[in-house]
């Protein structure tokens, strides 16, 4: 199986090709070692950060800006979505408050990106 990707570790913005053959990944068209290592793991398991909002009650504003505090597995995000988009959370709430603990058993936790009151 061949994947091809625009790596975005860096400015260069290189264009890779990703194949498998015997067990073996082989990248190509990467310009520096972390492309590498980024079409691998790009190929083998995506990982991307989570932002997104929640409902708020009790504040002026009626939704919180929340993030991941690191990349989940991309084939969770929907699942972490689900969760996400059917809770409510109550004000007051600082920068950085954990909202959800190891969401969707992926060991990251979701974390509120601005204070509300």
């Amino acid at each position: 199986m061949k994947k091809e990707f625009v790596c975005c570790v860096c400015p260069i913005s290189c264009h890779i090709t990703v194949s498998e053959e015997g067990g073996e990944i082989r990248v190509e068209g990467n310009e520096c070692s972390r492309g590498r290592e980024h079409g691998i793991q790009e190929y083998s398991d995506p990982l991307r950060m989570l932002t997104t909002t929640v409902a708020v009650k009790s504040s002026t504003l009626p939704r919180l800006p929340v993030i991941s505090i690191k990349e989940i597995p991309r084939a969770k995000i929907g699942e972490c979505l689900d969760v996400l988009y059917t809770m409510e959370v109550s004000a007051p709430l600082r920068c950085g408050d954990v909202i959800v603990k190891n969401i969707g058993e992926t060991g990251v936790d979701i974390i509120a990106s601005r204070t509300i009151y």
